[in-house]
């Protein structure tokens, strides 16, 4: 069973997800889903991205973020 960090890490964590410039521009950023789960826990990591209203991908091992709540499209 996996232990969850302390919140302040989480939150801190999660602020700096947030600084980055790529989100701050709109763009697309991506993690492991095995580093978000240690750091922050992947449950509260999608709450955060669902109050964003951002796209969340999750391909093999990892999570892509689009950070705009504009439409996306798959081509293929």
């Amino acid at each position: 069973m996996q232990t969850l960090p302390h919140p302040d890490q989480a939150r801190r964590w999660l602020e700096q997800i947030f600084a980055t410039r790529a989100v701050q521009r709109g763009a697309v950023v991506r993690r492991s889903i095995a580093w978000v789960d240690r750091e922050v826990g992947k449950e509260r990591f999608l709450t955060e991205m669902r109050r964003r209203n951002f796209h969340v991908i999750e391909t093999a091992d990892q999570f892509v973020v689009v950070c705009h709540n504009g439409p996306i499209r798959l081509l293929f």
